[in-house]
């Protein structure tokens, strides 16, 4: 019978890892598989970069990024690996509170739930 597992630094760090790694690499599939659409679907002459143009309104709310993601958009399917690359940090922190509260040490979970509320509110309010 196998014995309890118990949470410790040296597991928290291993699950923080396994999640940063997968993350990474699953905002770099998506990212690579928008870019193989974007480049098969998008012939013609090449963008001009000298003047800056804003990005257009779909691709700054979630819900119209996905709309284009099920529509095959390749620039939306791109922007979904940036989500996603944005959102792996988030959810280390999130992994960290969770390992904290299981070994039961206070200190590291208000630190990490400072760290989670400064980030949310850059993503969503700071302007």
């Amino acid at each position: 019978m196998n014995a309890p597992t118990t949470w410790n630094d040296q597991r928290i760090e291993t699950w923080v890892g396994v999640l940063l790694r997968t993350g990474v690499m699953l905002a770099a599939a998506i990212v690579l598989t928008g870019g193989i659409l974007y480049l098969a679907h998008t012939p013609g002459p090449r963008p001009d970069y000298s003047h800056f143009h804003a990005e257009p309104l779909q691709f700054t709310q979630f819900t119209s990024i996905l709309h284009g993601v099920a529509t095959l958009n390749p620039e939306s399917i791109i922007m979904l690996g940036l989500l996603v690359l944005i959102a792996t940090p988030v959810a280390r922190v999130l992994m960290c509170i969770v390992g904290f509260l299981f070994e039961r040490d206070r200190l590291y979970v208000a630190i990490s739930a400072i760290v989670l509320a400064i980030l949310l509110y850059s993503l969503f309010f700071y302007r």
